[in-house]
């Protein structure tokens, strides 16, 4: 009973092992089809870290939460954009952008005018620095306005004054309810 109980014992193991050496070999032969058809890697190229810092115009203070929206470009078409807002200090940092890229920077901040300008990406670090205004008066339709060659003249001074036309009609005209009726009356 030993001895069967040995030899069951003996084929049990010489069969895990076949079994072991089949699977080891089949893995083997899988890790090689897989290095020759799988995907190629490409290397990223290198990128910039471009930091900006977005103050007042008239006091040089930082200005939080402004949004900062990259947009890079490819010759005239934009690739989409990203949005960063600024920390308590104005600043804000990117580092995905492509260097050789041109990027479009524009900044919203509420209460200031919306900046935009193009920047080449030409080196591994930029540092960008820009002064937000408060907007401007409108422009009205309903004041004068000074040429601009002459501030101090205004335009309506060298013109003549020229009458618009009335509505109502001249004096010597028939008003409508004056009018002789058309048909004979009873």
């Amino acid at each position: 009973m030993e001895a069967m109980l040995r030899r069951s014992l003996f084929r049990l193991i010489f069969f895990v092992a076949a079994l072991g050496l089949a699977a080891g070999s089949i893995a083997a032969g899988a890790q090689q089809d897989t290095a020759k058809r799988g995907r190629k890697y490409k290397t990223p190229p290198p990128t910039a870290s471009i930091a900006v810092t977005i103050l007042r115009d008239a006091n040089g203070k930082p200005i939080e939460n402004a949004a900062v929206i990259f947009h890079p470009m490819k010759g005239e078409k934009d690739k989409g954009n990203m949005e960063l807002k600024t920390n308590e200090d104005g600043k804000t940092v990117i580092d995905v952008l492509p260097i050789g890229d041109t990027v479009r920077l524009q900044v919203v901040a509420k209460g200031f005018q919306t900046y935009g300008e193009d920047y080449k990406v030409d080196k591994p670090e930029l540092a960008i620095e820009i002064r937000m205004k408060r907007p401007g008066e409108q422009y009205s339709i309903y004041k004068s306005h000074a040429p601009q060659g002459e501030a101090g003249k205004s335009a309506d001074a060298d013109k003549t004054a020229t009458p618009a036309k009335d509505a109502t009609p001249p004096a010597g005209s028939a008003k409508p309810t004056d009018a002789q009726p058309t048909q004979p009356q009873p």
